[in-house]
């Protein structure tokens, strides 16, 4: 593959479209707006008439377009139109980038969307004043744009799409696995599926004899209702260690991978594991791999879990199980989001939760044989989620540093496919 490649600007070859949309045409639409999208995926498709629309929703799609927030680019909301939009409208919050021809469109939000440039674009909108960091297509117009041989085009966009396929299909994985865990934990501790079975005689479904002989086969009344007889409800500072995050000094902190990870909120929040963004030289409260994280600001009851040893900020708290039982204080977290909402609905323009309430919020609390049975099932699926995520972090890296060098023609593609092979193997 050639290194001599055409290099143009990016307001050269593509236009920022600005079609008005007919309400006439399409009574009822579907409404994009900026967290409607991430990563290059549509997260729904929420049916809106001409009436329930903001003033924002103006703008027309087309296939092939490409989506781009203006305001601050660099939070992976972008997306690809690869499907007929007839009844789509989009926020003027985004940029519509259409290309003109030269450049295939696919491989121009390739091109647009890896790290390098949106890491370029934020640095861009951290430098235009304003209320929030935004960019318009005017002040990325001379982004340059590399121009291959569509067909050198056509093989990247293959390459980059499979391994974008491969990330999805891993990420689709975690999502199904961790669904199955919190049926399990659903069925276990909120439903009491198990101690209903045996109440009415039958055997527990999907367990063997040794585990339905852990279970009663009545109930008794507690302060919060019904629960399996010899079971009790108790309270978050009562079953578990919580750990309430602080914020260290700012001259701590640090984006060079100097000391821990830092988590200041939900904004490093991903699927199921932060991403590290920020690490702090000095951390004041900490969390150790496998803790439980929550968000307890604006707002409150995100749920992650902590890869490695990590720092706290004022805007996390951590959860650990004394006996060490990762998966139960996860799943048992996630089941508290009833309650985490009620502390973003108390007329506060910010929720939060300090930790004297936090403490107070209850928890089933099982016998010990049960928790330890819990943990024996899905102890390996959270297993088998973590090592998934392991192969995400490194596509993911790989895909970013080595896409600015494939779409220069720096890097051939035979040694790209090597790399990947290797890293995963």
């Amino acid at each position: 593959m050639s290194t001599d490649w055409e290099f143009s600007e990016l307001g050269k070859e593509a236009i920022n479209a600005s079609r008005p949309f007919s309400f006439k045409q399409h009574p009822k639409v579907i409404f994009v707006n900026t967290g409607d999208v991430l990563d290059g995926k549509f997260l729904h498709a929420a049916i809106s008439t001409g009436s329930d629309l903001p003033g924002q929703a103006k703008k027309a799609l087309k296939i092939n377009d490409i989506l781009l927030t203006e305001i601050r680019p660099g939070n992976g909301r972008f997306a690809f139109v690869n499907f007929e939009p007839d009844e789509y409208v989009v926020s003027t919050k985004f940029m519509v980038i259409e290309s003109k021809g030269r450049v295939s469109p696919r491989f121009l939000y390739h091109v647009l969307t890896n790290q390098f440039a949106l890491n370029e674009f934020q640095r861009i909108a951290e430098s235009r004043s304003g209320t929030f960091p935004q960019v318009t297509f005017d002040s990325i117009s001379h982004y340059p744009v590399p121009v291959p041989p569509i067909s050198q085009q056509e093989e990247l966009v293959i390459f980059l799409d499979t391994l974008d396929n491969r990330i999805t299909l891993l990420r689709e994985t975690n999502t199904l696995l961790e669904q199955i865990a919190q049926t399990l934990f659903k069925s276990w501790f909120v439903d009491f599926d198990p101690v209903r079975a045996k109440q009415e005689g039958r055997i527990p479904e999907g367990m063997d004899e040794d585990t339905a002989a852990l279970f009663p086969d009545s109930f008794e009344e507690s302060e919060l209702g019904m629960v399996p007889r010899g079971w009790r409800y108790s309270t978050v500072g009562e079953s578990f260690i919580l750990t309430m995050g602080q914020s260290p000094p700012g001259d701590t902190y640090n984006q060079i991978g100097e000391g821990l990870p830092f988590y200041q909120g939900r904004t490093d929040f991903g699927f199921r594991f932060p991403s590290q963004r920020v690490f702090c030289t000095a951390p004041s409260r900490m969390a150790r791999k496998g803790d439980t994280l929550v968000s307890v600001r604006a707002p409150v009851g995100d749920v992650n879990m902590a890869m490695e040893e990590c720092c706290l900020g004022r805007g996390v708290a951590g959860i650990r199980h004394p006996e060490g039982l990762r998966s139960f204080a996860f799943y048992s977290t996630r089941g508290l989001r009833d309650r985490f909402d009620l502390f973003d609905s108390e007329g506060t323009v910010f929720g939060s939760i300090n930790k004297k309430d936090f403490q107070a919020l209850p928890i089933v609390h099982p016998p010990s044989d049960v928790l330890h049975a819990f943990e024996d099932i899905t102890s390996p699926i959270d297993h088998r989620i973590i090592v998934n995520e392991g192969v995400i972090r490194t596509l993911t890296d790989l895909r970013d540093t080595l896409l600015p060098r494939l779409i220069s023609g720096k890097l051939r593609l035979p040694e790209a496919e090597d790399m990947i092979q290797e890293a995963v193997s």
